[in-house]
């Protein structure tokens, strides 16, 4: 293969797959990357954590993503969640994001397995094997336990130029610093966490894969702009002002409350999760409505 090196900045949005009485709603989902495209999003990002990943069957993770890809059309790039922690599943889900005609994939750290740094370097080896789209690592020791050492990160990304950015989702700016000495701006770093995007920027990162995009998109690409421009001043004003926001968003796990708030705003027709996930809780419900109000949502 060829490989393709484009990479991405700004803000690419972690899109919530919408859901009526138990079956994804891709009619919704259709909508929302209009409403993104019509508020200026850099890019897209389909099935992964916020897309309820773990919860969608093979066939509507397919479904899931064609839809993105064909609503798209081109208009901005998308970048597909295609991880597991089998990795022959993830080789599966990479071929079939391939064959779809994504612009890459995103890849997150093999969960539960708690593999060591040799396993992840097979593992996303194997994954970059198949494919030469620009794959963007994802780091989220949170829910995976383990994180990809800066070193297996600089490993893969000489052997495999397209595997070029990472998502950075551990709340640690000294892994930007880290990543940045070790690499310049060979690898782009996202911020995975939207609380974290200025200091992550001000390390280095080059943008955010944004849960509050979702329902804010103007800001959240303004922030980035003048971040990426050395404003600092308005950044963090931007910053500031979306904080409350990005905090309240992650009061009970993700995408329970931003479905909610999206919800509320008209822009998906319900706030439905699946199980494990449920409802928000009322006085969650109460906070983030007040925050809401307060931006104008």
């Amino acid at each position: 293969m060829t490989t393709k090196t484009t990479s991405f900045s700004g803000v690419l949005t972690a899109l919530v797959t919408p859901m009526n009485n138990g079956e994804v709603s891709l009619d919704d989902l259709a909508k929302l990357v209009e409403y993104q495209i019509d508020q200026g999003i850099d890019g897209v990002v389909p099935a992964g954590t916020t897309g309820e990943s773990p919860t969608l069957s093979h066939r509507e993770h397919g479904e899931v993503i064609r839809c993105v890809v064909e609503t798209a059309a081109g208009r901005v790039p998308v970048v597909a969640g295609a991880g597991s922690n089998a990795t022959s599943e993830a080789v599966s889900l990479t071929r079939k994001a391939h064959e779809a005609g994504v612009d890459g994939m995103l890849q997150v750290t093999p969960y539960y397995n708690k593999p060591t740094q040799e396993g992840l370097f097979e593992h996303f080896s194997a994954v970059a094997e198949v494919t030469d789209k620009p794959i963007v690592l994802y780091s989220i020791p949170g829910r995976c336990v383990v994180d990809i050492g800066v070193d297996t990160v600089v490993r893969l990304r000489t052997k495999y130029p397209h595997i070029n950015a990472i998502k950075e989702a551990g709340g640690d700016c000294d892994r930007v610093a880290e990543l940045r000495l070790a690499l310049g701006d060979d690898l782009t770093i996202l911020s995975g966490d939207d609380s974290l995007t200025l200091p992550f920027m001000a390390s280095g990162a080059k943008g955010v894969i944004s849960v509050v995009s979702n329902l804010v998109v103007k800001e959240m690409v303004a922030l980035t702009r003048a971040a990426l421009e050395n404003d600092l001043e308005s950044a963090r004003d931007l910053h500031l002002k979306l904080y409350p926001l990005a905090k309240i968003l992650f009061c009970e796990p993700n995408p329970v409350p931003v479905k909610a708030a999206m919800h509320r705003a008209g822009i998906i027709g319900s706030p439905e999760v699946r199980l494990p996930l449920t409802p928000l809780t009322a006085p969650n419900r109460e906070r983030l409505f007040e925050i809401l109000d307060t931006l104008g949502y």
